[in-house]
């Protein structure tokens, strides 16, 4: 078991954290060479030992940033702690950017939209009309701008975009709701440093775009059901109102579910009056149209009802329009 922590923590100090946080990818690489701190998080569930969450985890609990041998001496001085808090979380990472690599997609559909989210943590993606919105180009040149009616918002969302710009517009939101098996309050301090703590040390600027969008959502609480979406879509999406479209968003939930579940929560949002945007690895899904070529696609899958209308960064940080492409040239 020891191995599969060396492999995940070594992939993530390899692959993941470089050009995000320098830290986290220290961190990761010294457990990947530490025989006695891989013993003890083998001992956590292995649906809650990814790197992310168990520094997340750390941090809240006490560790300090700062060299790996800190973090080494508090994970072998806590371990109990840190296995058990382990075990009672997941990771919840409430990325409002994301949005900028929704709004072309939600641009597509006529509201007035009643917006559902799976997975949605605090529901700080559940708000498109609160935050502003700046495109740029890879020059940083500024190619759209777009606020809320009532002016620029404390949130404020900048993402690069390349290729075509389509049509934005900001949506027409009308009811809010989040299914997650355990939603976070955005009012509640406890939540709201556990969010704070899943910003990995480096991502400048992030902590507080995430501390504004707690703000926004804290003075206007979305309907917030803590359940397995399996069981509690079909009922939480019969109360939109009468008159609005329903817009069902899966962004970065999926890939955290067994295949099974996720297969039939896909076919369980197919057959609501529902439209569903998604956000996901190319690779994740068998629905894409038109296919994927996952070995030459960068970055992630934006998709409308599984039609591929974007590439993006995971996080929202780039995108680039792809709807109306061809196989060949994804």
């Amino acid at each position: 078991m020891t191995d599969a922590v060396q492999q995940r923590f070594a992939r993530f100090a390899r692959d993941e954290a470089p050009g995000r946080s320098a830290l986290y990818a220290e961190w990761a690489g010294g457990i990947a060479t530490d025989p006695e701190v891989q013993e003890l998080l083998a001992r956590i569930p292995e649906n809650r030992r990814q790197p992310p969450l168990v520094f997340a985890v750390a941090r809240l609990l006490g560790a300090v940033l700062g060299p790996y041998a800190g973090l080494r001496d508090f994970l072998l001085t806590h371990a109990d702690e840190v296995v058990a808090e382990c075990a009672a979380r997941q990771l919840q990472t409430n990325e409002p950017l994301r949005l900028a690599a929704l709004l072309p997609v939600l641009s597509e559909i006529d509201g007035p939209i009643a917006l559902l989210e799976v997975g949605a943590s605090a529901g700080l993606c559940l708000y498109p009309d609160r935050y502003s919105y700046r495109f740029r180009g890879a020059d940083g040149t500024l190619r759209a701008a777009l606020d809320p009616v009532d002016g620029t918002s404390t949130v404020i969302l900048e993402s690069r975009v390349s290729g075509e710009l389509p049509a934005l517009r900001m949506p027409d939101v009308v009811w809010r709701a989040g299914i997650d098996l355990a939603p976070l309050d955005a009012s509640d301090e406890h939540d709201r440093r556990w969010l704070r703590g899943l910003v990995w040390p480096g991502e400048t600027g992030r902590e507080a775009r995430i501390e504004a969008a707690l703000d926004i959502a804290a003075s206007s609480p979305p309907r917030m059901v803590a359940e397995d979406a399996l069981a509690g879509i079909d009922a939480l999406a019969a109360e939109a109102p009468d008159g609005s479209t329903l817009v069902i968003t899966t962004p970065g939930v999926l890939v955290h579910l067994p295949r099974a579940d996720r297969n039939a929560l896909i076919e369980r949002i197919s057959r609501l009056p529902a439209r569903w945007i998604t956000i996901d690895p190319p690779g994740l899904l068998d629905v894409w149209e038109h296919p994927v070529d996952v070995a030459q696609w960068e970055g992630f899958v934006v998709a409308l009802d599984g039609r591929v209308r974007a590439a993006a960064d995971p996080l929202g940080r780039w995108w680039e329009w792809r709807a109306g492409q061809s196989a060949d040239e994804s």
